[in-house]
């Protein structure tokens, strides 16, 4: 028997120490050689560590929110004899009597029914309930109390399946919904709160916004597009694509756009040095695209997209973007952007100020297209109209020149063949 150290690598250049996300395993755990063992979190990406042998887990270096450094110890592991006489006698004791698996253990000895068994009633449990927001709003509708629910989530979490199980015992007959007088339920007053750490991507995205409000000073400007002909362009071209193509969104039209407007405004396409006190500005363009994700909002970069076409453009915002969101980005597509876009898609409201995202100095942002009735040529008619609201670091970017800067982007995107002319 002997015990083996597992100590936290360098998780990325630079990195000199990580956050602890998640544990998949516990204290008394065996785990086999390659099972992930533990999520941890660098500035970019949570990145999942496998377990580098097997044996059984001795200790865990810390919680789920503490930071771990480069080099500590970070979970230690028995292997040899003692481990193995162990895993035979606990399988030698398996038959014996069946057990279910607890509430967040992620490693049973005793396979998994084939069938589930038959609805039983569930106690009412004690402590905290774990579900997401949406399971509790759903189980409210359904009347359905969550505390007499089992969840087969990470340490007894409720998942959306164990919710539709609880409300289709409910509807037949089950103890899942209480007992109703004159057709109607009696609303409870609800009392429950749940505390959620910011761990991982989310507290470093909320920390990085936070220094960027306070540090930056923002002017934001906002300027309305008719966007009616850069939309008969888009159809267009979807239109000429093969069969199961990805059709073409706003967003590689309006990088493409972005691209020849910093041609004639270079500042825009910067970074700010704050240690040096030196603004470095990029020949090259490498397209920051804000994206929601699970873990929180990232920034996933099209690196010289100056040299793309349209269409290798928007293949790369789709390939980083679904990167950031399955967390398979690598760190060098999370980093080193000059100039970011962000998009609320369908969600994008009339106005947003979106924040800059530092040590950049521009961020570009899209709100929702909607037909509005405009006058032109004296005439009404209706129109495809869209905001863009734009923020810039007011201390290198003057407010007249940021507005010239969106107003020859609303020029190109209101005359979309303009964008690819080359001077």
């Amino acid at each position: 028997m002997s015990r083996h150290v597992v100590k936290l690598p360098d998780l990325g250049e630079g990195t000199v120490s990580s956050e602890i996300v998640a544990w998949h395993v516990k204290v008394g755990d065996r785990v086999a050689e390659d099972q992930p063992m533990v999520e941890m979190s660098t500035d970019k990406a949570v990145v999942e560590m496998p377990s580098p042998i097997a044996g059984r887990v001795v200790s865990l270096g810390g919680q789920p929110g503490d930071h771990i450094a480069v080099g500590a110890e970070l979970i230690v592991l028995e292997t040899g004899e003692g481990a193995a006489a162990e895993k035979t006698e606990t399988k030698s004791e398996a038959p014996a009597a069946p057990k279910e698996k607890a509430p967040g253990s992620h490693l049973s000895l005793v396979p998994a029914p084939t069938q589930a068994p038959p609805a039983q009633a569930a106690a009412p449990r004690s402590g905290r309930v774990l579900a997401s927001p949406a399971t509790r709003r759903r189980a409210r509708e359904s009347g359905i109390d969550l505390a007499t629910v089992v969840g087969s989530g990470r340490d007894g979490r409720i998942q959306r399946q164990d919710l539709d199980a609880a409300i289709n015992q409910a509807q037949h007959g089950g103890p899942g919904i209480a007992a109703r007088g004159n057709g109607t339920q009696r609303r409870q007053p609800r009392t429950e709160t749940e505390e959620i750490r910011i761990l991982g991507v989310r507290r470093v995205s909320a920390q990085r916004v936070a220094e960027s409000k306070r540090n930056i000073p923002h002017f934001s400007y906002v300027e309305e597009v008719d966007i009616t002909e850069l939309e008969r362009l888009r159809k267009h071209l979807n239109s000429k694509l093969p069969q199961g193509a990805p059709s073409y969104t706003y967003l590689p039209f309006l990088g493409m756009a972005l691209i020849r407007v910093i041609e004639r405004f270079p500042k825009c396409n910067s970074r700010y040095d704050s240690e040096r006190n030196v603004l470095v500005q990029h020949a090259g363009v490498h397209l920051g695209v804000a994206t929601q994700t699970g873990d929180g909002l990232k920034v996933p970069v099209v690196h010289h997209a100056e040299a793309l076409s349209l269409g290798e453009l928007a293949t790369q915002i789709r390939r980083v973007a679904q990167g950031a969101r399955d967390g398979t980005a690598s760190r060098n597509e999370l980093s080193g952007s000059t100039i970011t876009i962000t998009s609320l898609g369908k969600l994008g409201g009339i106005v947003s100020t979106p924040i800059i995202n530092a040590p950049e100095v521009s961020i570009i942002g899209v709100n929702k297209a909607v037909e509005r009735p405009v006058v032109q040529h004296g005439q009404i008619a209706v129109r495809l109209m869209m905001n863009l609201s734009s923020s810039f670091d007011h201390r290198f970017i003057d407010g007249y020149d940021a507005a010239e800067i969106v107003q020859a982007l609303k020029e190109m995107l209101e005359q979309p063949a303009t964008i690819f002319i080359e001077d």
